[in-house]
């Protein structure tokens, strides 16, 4: 099984919500989805985020999109109006996110690909 970034099988989008940020991942495939929804647990997110987030890691699934949505505590610093990081908003979380190391079944990647090219 190919080791890869999870940005080959999914897209993302992240902003703040509060001192939390708002990370969605979402399948570039249909059947993606249910490999994002076994292997992108609160805990897998947390620990692969631990840098930034210090509180806990929630996670909503949004089947009928194929995203999941991870709410990421305290990871702002207090929030954008009061926060001294350099990303008060969290707009890069969702990058930081998508570069997380999966081992993907080939068969999910030939189907991302197919429907890249």
């Amino acid at each position: 099984m190919p080791v890869v970034h999870l940005l080959e099988i999914a897209h993302g989008r992240s902003g703040d919500k509060g001192n939390g940020s708002n990370v969605g991942i979402i399948a570039r495939h249909p059947d993606v989805y249910p490999f994002l929804k076994k292997e992108l647990s609160p805990e897998r997110v947390k620990s692969h985020m631990k840098h930034v987030c210090k509180g806990k890691v929630e996670r909503f699934e949004l089947p009928n999109i194929g995203a999941l949505n991870f709410i990421l505590n305290e990871s702002l610093g207090g929030g954008g109006t009061v926060s001294l990081k350099l990303d008060a908003q969290g707009k890069t979380h969702a990058a930081q996110v998508l570069r997380m190391k999966l081992d993907v079944p080939d068969e999910l990647l030939k189907k991302v690909q197919a429907i890249s090219s």
